[in-house]
């Protein structure tokens, strides 16, 4: 039986060998289009959630709204995605995806669907169910 140090160790080993096998994918899958990583995934959340102010779509990329605010700079000037003014309150500015930007998150979102599927292949069905349950309980208390 491994001990607690040695399991942790292969953990970690295992779970840096993943991500770093997803960054690679993922930089492959995006160097096939215009766009970086950082703005891939704010198309995605925005595809995923619609419109939003700076400070939500920051808090779901994980960033700062600083950040966030180059990132939709940038996206703006590809046209994927447009500032609009609230008509109750002209200060509040939300984000949405133009019609090329909505394309751009269903063909992204498809590659993360094709990748997961990919994945699972090699599991049983209730491994599925496990990993699902797991990933759920470690993104509830730890991000």
């Amino acid at each position: 039986m491994e001990s607690s140090n040695e399991v942790t160790k292969n953990l970690t080993d295992e779970l840096l060998y993943f991500f770093n096998g997803f960054s690679s994918w993922e930089s492959s899958v995006i160097k096939s289009s215009e766009l970086t990583v950082s703005e891939a995934h704010a198309i995605e959340i925005l595809g995923r959630y619609g419109r939003m102010n700076m400070k939500d779509l920051a808090g779901k990329l994980g960033v700062t709204t600083g950040t966030t605010t180059v990132t939709v700079d940038r996206l703006e000037k590809k046209n994927y995605a447009q500032r609009e003014f609230t008509k109750e309150d002209r200060r509040m500015i939300l984000i949405s995806l133009t019609e090329k930007g909505m394309e751009a998150a269903k063909e992204h979102h498809k590659y993360h669907v094709d990748l997961t599927e990919q994945m699972i292949s090699s599991l049983l069905e209730d491994e599925v169910e496990q990993l699902l349950n797991i990933l759920k309980k470690i993104n509830a208390n730890t991000f």
